[in-house]
């Protein structure tokens, strides 16, 4: 019998989904013979991708004698989902567990949080994840020694668990038929991981298999990597809506030398496709439509012609319904108002105070 033993178990091994109906809708010409197939991390055991990297770390930390369970206490900067996955680890292995994050992040993410036993400390949006992280490095100091951050931005164990799970999946699930990987970067390990297990990488001792085009999205708000890569900046910088990317640094686990290019899609854009995703019955947050966005201007390339493209969906959509871009629907189903049932139904039977209504 093949059953599980606890939740992280059941981390990785994420099936891909046809997207080509994306493409469609957006102008692509399919006869091309491109392709755009989704990579669902929003199918973990805590729905993002995020829980990949929340095991490797723990793993790997616990290898090490950083983490002792019962003792140590995991402290976290986090935009919501490495929280959420630390979270559900901490209560599996027994480790205290705080969390810090931007105020901007949805009441959706602090409530998983809470209910999975972590305690949320909220930092100034204006602050970014700097602020978070300062916030989380005050609280250590406090701790008498007991306090480890994991540091996903820094940490090794980030890129190390796509080299060795993520890449691995894609690159057995598509038949070593993929083209071009596109992913968005919050900490940069899926992405980097996953570019590395493919394209190869002497250092990590990963052959060469295929010399895919990696594409890098981040927010048109907030630019940094496109700079980074030598690019020019377009538009207002600052505050985006796109949730899980632009923390608003170059995180150390990036590997900038492994992208081809930088895709910066819009709040706007991303809170479209978006939509779209979820047209076709595939609850996704925000940053899954940045990516799919920027992947849908790539396919509509000539030189995209009979190509594979992958594109990472990082979450599920239900942590989401408190972002802007479902303040309609939210409206609506709050004004929502009960209508009367046909005769004969008689509503005193079921306690209530007249016959209809």
């Amino acid at each position: 019998m093949k059953i599980a033993s606890c939740p992280s178990e059941l981390v990785g091994n994420t099936p891909l989904i046809d997207l080509n109906r994306i493409l469609e809708q957006n102008g692509v010409d399919l006869s091309t013979g491109v392709r755009l197939v989704g990579k669902l991390e929003s199918l973990g055991p805590c729905s993002s991708v995020k829980d990949r990297l929340g095991l490797s770390m723990i793993n790997e930390a616990e290898k090490s004698g950083v983490l002792t369970p019962g003792e140590s206490v995991l402290v976290e900067p986090t935009s919501g989902n490495t929280g959420i996955a630390l979270a559900f680890l901490a209560r599996e292995r027994g480790y205290r567990c705080i969390l810090t994050m931007p105020e901007s992040m949805s009441v959706e993410r602090r409530m998983m949080l809470l209910a999975l036993g972590a305690e949320v400390v909220l930092t100034p949006k204006e602050t970014s994840v700097k602020g978070a992280l300062a916030k989380a490095e005050e609280i250590i100091a406090g701790l008498d020694g007991k306090g480890v951050m994991l540091n996903q931005f820094n940490n090794p164990a980030n890129a190390k668990m796509h080299r060795e799970t993520t890449g691995p999946e894609i690159w057995r699930d598509t038949d070593g038929a993929i083209d071009i990987l596109v992913s968005g970067v919050g900490t940069g390990g899926t992405l980097t991981g996953t570019s590395q297990f493919i394209k190869g990488c002497d250092e990590f001792g990963c052959t060469p298999k295929k010399a895919i085009t990696t594409i890098a999205v981040e927010p048109k708000e907030q630019m940094l990597i496109t700079a980074a890569k030598g690019g020019e900046k377009e538009g207002p910088q600052g505050p985006h809506r796109i949730q899980g990317m632009g923390a608003g640094i170059i995180p150390q686990v990036l590997d900038l030398d492994i992208i081809d290019e930088v895709v910066a899609v819009h709040s706007t854009d991303a809170e479209k496709i978006s939509r779209d995703l979820w047209m076709m019955g595939l609850p996704v947050g925000v940053s899954s439509g940045a990516i799919v966005s920027a992947a849908t201007k790539v396919a509509a390339r000539p030189e995209s012609a009979g190509k594979l493209i992958v594109a990472i969906i990082p979450s599920f959509g239900e942590r989401y319904f408190t972002h802007p871009m479902f303040s309609e629907i939210k409206k609506e189903a709050e004004e929502m108002k009960k209508q009367p049932l046909p005769e004969p139904f008689d509503n005193t039977l079921y306690g209530f105070p007249s016959a209809r209504g």
